[in-house]
């Protein structure tokens, strides 16, 4: 008795799936412009992370200014 040929469905994930979405969709131009704006974004959030960790916030530095001042 033969065994049964094994069968590997590749079952697609989410990130691949938008993807084939978006090609259908969108032109190559439009594709790179959305992509490259992402990447923006991301790349801002790690600066306003690595200011806040700095610990640079000019608000609190006015803030404290206009107090010394008042005082």
């Amino acid at each position: 008795m033969q065994a049964a040929p094994v069968r590997a469905n590749v079952i697609p994930t989410v990130t691949n799936t938008l993807r084939a979405v978006e090609s259908l969709l969108l032109g190559s131009g439009q594709r790179t412009a959305r992509r490259n704006a992402w990447t923006a974004v991301l790349a801002d959030r790690r600066r306003a992370k690595d200011r806040a960790e700095s610990g640079y916030l000019p608000e609190r530095e006015a803030v404290a200014a206009r107090r010394s001042r008042a005082t």
